[in-house]
């Protein structure tokens, strides 16, 4: 049974972002509103079709929502977290009776909100733009809580080891949205010569837009371009190991709380 601190520090973590809806939610809907508008209507209409039977704007969707996930997530982890730091009221949450896995737990889950509210969000704009079904729901549910906790969990990394707000925004900008773009959001891995194929495995962003896309369109590039005895199961690769990551990550942030690595700076 979950800890009344455990309740109140996600709440309060929950809150925070819930309450400041222009600063929040307005941002990625307004940004998605223009790229739906701009990469799939006006671009989208003189491009043929990624796959076929798949329509541009449609085939976007998917890495669009994984771009808007994982980049709220992590921010709100990180921001919380250096905020924190910063202001010195994190100090009260360390000296609270809650177990150190129980404060990662809230921050994590609290930003994985976010991360998942705005996929979501993102998700109802673009079916304005083209009729949605899910192809897989509980697969893409999964992938969805999967990959919001895991950069929910990074983002707690990089809030102990930023040192000012700009760290924050390097870490966001220049590292995060970069591999989310070159992982197969606007272009299917099968229109790349071979070899680039291959060096797109190596972008761990690509299995998560992958899998995205598996669930929610029931297609997957790793079942062209992946190896062969990998191809027939790759999404659920994808997601086991994806899940395990996210086990890991969290394990550390645990660790790094437990030693007060950042925190007692």
């Amino acid at each position: 049974m979950l800890s009344t601190g455990f309740r109140s520090l996600f709440r309060r973590e929950v809150l925070r972002f819930v309450r400041r809806p222009k600063n929040t939610f307005m941002p990625p809907a307004i940004t998605n509103v223009l790229y739906f508008a701009v990469f799939g209507v006006i671009l989208g209409g003189r491009i043929e079709e990624p796959v076929e039977g798949i329509g541009y704007i449609l085939f976007l969707i998917p890495g669009l929502v994984v771009l808007g996930t994982i980049s709220n997530a992590f921010e709100n982890a990180s921001f919380s977290i250096f905020h924190g730091r910063w202001n010195e009221y994190i100090h009260e949450t360390l000296t609270s009776p809650l177990s150190y896995a129980e404060m990662v737990v809230a921050y994590v889950g609290a930003s994985a909100v976010r991360g998942l509210i705005v996929g979501v969000i993102i998700a109802v704009i673009g079916a304005l733009f083209v009729p949605v079904t899910v192809s897989n729901p509980a697969f893409l549910v999964a992938t969805m809580i999967i990959i919001a906790a895991l950069f929910a969990g990074f983002g707690i990394i990089g809030g102990l080891v930023a040192r000012d707000f700009d760290d924050l925004t390097v870490m966001n900008q220049f590292i995060l949205r970069p591999l989310v773009f070159f992982g197969a959001v606007f272009y299917s891995l099968t229109m790349l010569e071979p070899i680039w194929q291959y060096v797109s495995l190596l972008n761990p962003m690509v299995y998560m837009v992958d899998s995205v896309r598996y669930g929610l369109l029931g297609y997957s590039d790793m079942h062209h371009v992946a190896p062969a005895a990998y191809a027939e199961f790759a999404p659920f690769g994808s997601l086991g190991i994806l899940t395990l990551l996210t086990a890991v990550v969290i394990a550390i942030d645990i660790y790094l709380f437990k030693i007060g690595y950042g925190l007692t700076d």
